[in-house]
């Protein structure tokens, strides 16, 4: 038996030991406080989910090692090669309270960015995240990025679309298992769905809402950012964002357009070139 822990053991200890608080496992690694080997090897003995790290080289997102905070452990259920390619990933987000029309055009980008082969990212709340991920998951496409752990189901209204997802696709986060939802989780999960992703899609919000900072990591990271148009009477961060130069989408198609240079051709158009 080894008398000695790796330092990957080490990050997955620390990560369930401060529930995935970045501050608080960044600061314990700089002080270089001491941790028993026994508690590590129990933890990493037990534990009820994968894990990866920011030192499993291909297996962990490189994207997210270039985040200004990239997570120490990832937790996941589900397919992580979904993160593979972060070209073909595409961030859907938008409104909690989102209207008919808002998660209308939620399921149309959602299924049509799956059935085209690319992966839907989102998180799992209520409104235009759900519906997006709900559209795209029976093509295996859906990755759900959480604010709490695995074990917790959040909204509880999106149990089963958690498990479905899980099953064939990837939910993934930085909070251990049992690790219920906070107001900060929220925003730090939110640089980790703009960072996977090619092209975060806002599809419905208010000025003030929690997709700006999503917005904001995209911009920073130099993804592309796209808006379906709103209501002109209405205050609409879409209509704002498309005004400062994001890109118009209207359909998945668009979507395909901004990342791919070209707009994908119908089976007819195939049809008519054999």
């Amino acid at each position: 038996m080894t008398t000695s822990m790796t330092a990957r053991e080490l990050l997955i200890y620390l990560s369930c030991h401060y529930e995935g608080v970045w501050n608080s496992i960044y600061d314990h690694i700089k002080k270089k406080k001491r941790v028993e080997l026994e508690e590590v090897r129990n933890v990493n003995d037990n534990l009820p989910s994968n894990a990866v790290t920011m030192l499993d080289g291909r297996d962990y997102p490189n994207i997210l090692k270039k985040c200004s905070r990239p997570p120490f452990v990832l937790f996941y259920k589900g397919n992580l090669s979904l993160l593979e390619d972060e070209s073909r990933c595409v961030a859907i987000i938008g409104s909690r309270e989102a209207s008919e029309y808002g998660l209308k055009m939620a399921r149309l980008l959602g299924e049509g960015l799956a059935k085209a082969g690319y992966v839907v990212v989102s998180g799992l709340a209520r409104g235009i995240d759900a519906a997006a991920l709900e559209a795209a998951a029976p093509y295996g496409k859906a990755v759900a990025v959480l604010g709490n752990g695995l074990n917790v189901n959040y909204p509880s209204c999106n149990r089963e679309l958690q498990k479905k997802i899980e099953r064939d696709g990837l939910v993934i986060t930085e909070y251990p298992f049992d690790t219920r939802p906070d107001a900060f989780h929220f925003p730090e999960r939110n640089r980790i769905i703009a960072y996977v992703s090619k092209m975060c899609v806002v599809v419905e919000a208010k000025h003030r809402s929690g997709t700006t900072i999503t917005i904001g990591c995209a911009v920073e990271a130099g993804k592309d950012v796209g808006a379906v148009p709103f209501h002109a009477d209405e205050e609409s961060l879409c209509n704002q964002l498309i005004k400062d130069g994001a890109a118009l989408i209207c359909s998945a198609d668009d979507v395909i357009y901004e990342i791919s240079g070209r707009y994908p051709r119908s089976e007819k158009e195939e049809e008519n070139t054999e």
